[in-house]
């Protein structure tokens, strides 16, 4: 057992940035509290160097409860990375604010119950990191103290709290049908448990999961939170607790359940489909910029799911496919919320048009990123997609790659709904009032809130198409860690 807390230093450095943050605002006037964030995002930067200074050395598990893997690593950077953009994005909307200090503490200590859910190998763990996952982020969602957030906060800690204690049952289901906790004990007992017992843990257990990915069922919260929510933490929900969740996931089944006889996979497939489907069919008709990216967020978990039912087989291609898919997701859907904490006051889509002609940095951001979500070629999200498609189909689920790439397809429309008005010419005006006064009114909700969240737009427009364009050394490199 490697009990040296050093191999836990990325983590460590997230823990200290908050600890340091926290203390550190509790001693200064209101109006620089600015040093919270400088303090956070070098907290973040060094943490990213640390992983990948970790990523360098052998696999290993501390305290035996935690792997230190590619997993792990992939984790880490990932999530400290997006955070960044998370901070940027945040910064025109929080700069000044009384608490600002507690802003940025809860976003930092969000951050870490990701990254821990990510290297988790014990179910006891495992929970621990779903409540500091989750408690900060409900705190999050309430922060603007209005009607919208409060009610979003309220309904995000409802949901979080019932499948959390359905996650509790279903860890205790299994351990009381296998005697064991550790990931490692629990794959050698889980083939011989009782077949009932094992079945409805692993069901339970994954509801807690989904609620934390944003999957069906556990989906009911993302449009409430996408929609009250301030637009930063509505990105940072959407996209950061999703990584951490998504890796949670294919590690338990991967290192854990992966000999039980209950037909996990099938599960996990129907799960995916539910999710993609339900994601596409819902966004279809949404008019609010930021619910409509959150239904986009819960037909990309049914995508991303697809590598999960690949778990267990020997190639390890579905980890990496899902590895990939996860960092170009986070890039292109922080990208897509940068814009809307561009124009906080622009809650329809409507609202958007004719932003080519007046913007045309900020419209072909937003170009990028949706046609990316879709799986546009070159973007990264589309490299990913084939990716998990392909794990999907060698481990014989070639009908589910045939729903999801019908489910691509259909997702189109909704997105063309948000991108087609950025190119109109004429700003219709509303249908009370004249002309001049529905022109006043459309620049009005245009009206730009700064310059952070624009340049983080830029920075992952440009990023989703760098990363898409070296996609294949990226998924060697990946595979390639895996199989050392």
């Amino acid at each position: 057992m490697n009990e040296n807390p050093v191999a836990l230093l990325p983590e460590l450095i997230l823990l200290g940035g908050a600890v340091l943050g926290l203390l550190t605002g509790l001693f200064l006037p209101r109006a620089r509290q600015w040093v919270v964030s400088v303090i956070a995002a070098i907290a973040l930067v060094a943490g990213i160097t640390a992983a990948i200074a970790a990523a360098t050395g052998p696999d290993e598990m501390a305290f035996d409860t935690y792997a230190i893997d590619i997993g792990t690593h992939a984790t880490r950077i990932t999530v400290m990375a997006a955070m960044l953009l998370v901070l940027g994005i945040s910064r025109d909307t929080i700069r000044g604010h009384p608490r600002e200090t507690e802003f940025v503490t809860l976003l930092l200590l969000a951050a870490l119950g990701t990254v821990l859910l990510g290297g988790v190998s014990d179910l006891l763990v495992l929970v621990a990191a779903y409540l500091l996952a989750s408690i900060p982020a409900y705190a999050l969602t309430g922060f603007g103290k209005d009607a919208p957030g409060t009610e979003a906060a309220l309904k995000y800690y409802l949901m979080g709290a019932f499948l959390g204690v359905a996650m509790l049952a279903g860890v205790t289901i299994l351990y009381g049908a296998t005697g064991a906790t550790g990931y490692g004990s629990l794959r050698e007992a889980v083939g011989g448990a009782p077949f009932g017992a094992v079945a409805v843990g692993i069901v339970v257990l994954l509801a807690g999961l989904a609620f934390k990915i944003g999957a069906v069922p556990g989906h009911f919260w993302v449009p409430d939170v996408a929609e009250g929510a301030s637009a930063p933490v509505a990105a940072f929900v959407t996209t950061v607790p999703k990584i951490g969740g998504m890796v949670a996931v294919y590690r338990l089944f991967d290192q854990a359940l992966e000999p039980a006889d209950v037909r996990w996979r099938l599960l996990i497939a129907l799960l995916a489909t539910a999710s993609m489907t339900l994601g596409n069919l819902a966004a279809f008709f949404q008019d609010h910029p930021r619910r409509l990216l959150g239904y986009s967020t819960i037909s990309q978990v049914g995508y991303v799911l697809l590598a999960v039912v690949a778990a267990g087989r020997d190639d390890a291609f579905g980890l990496a496919a899902l590895l990939f898919y996860l960092a170009g997701y986070a890039i292109t859907n922080l990208g897509a919320f940068a814009v809307v904490a561009e124009f906080p006051k622009a809650t329809t889509l409507s609202a958007y048009t004719g932003l080519f002609h007046r913007n045309r940095g900020l419209a072909l951001s937003l170009i990028v990123c949706l046609l990316g979500l879709v799986g546009t070629p070159p973007t990264a999200v589309f490299v990913g997609k084939v990716s998990v498609f392909t794990a999907a189909t060698d481990a014989g689920f070639a009908w589910l790659m045939v729903v999801a790439a019908i489910n691509t397809v259909v997702s189109l429309f909704y997105y063309l709904r948000w991108v087609v008005p950025l190119f109109a010419r004429e700003v219709p005006a509303p249908s009370q009032g004249t002309s001049s006064q529905g022109t006043s009114s459309q620049e009005t909700n245009l009206e730009r809130a700064g310059s952070w969240s624009r340049s983080v737009a830029y920075g992952c427009a440009v990023a989703a198409v760098v990363l898409g364009i070296v996609a294949g050394p990226a998924l060697d490199g990946l595979s390639g860690m895996l199989v050392r």
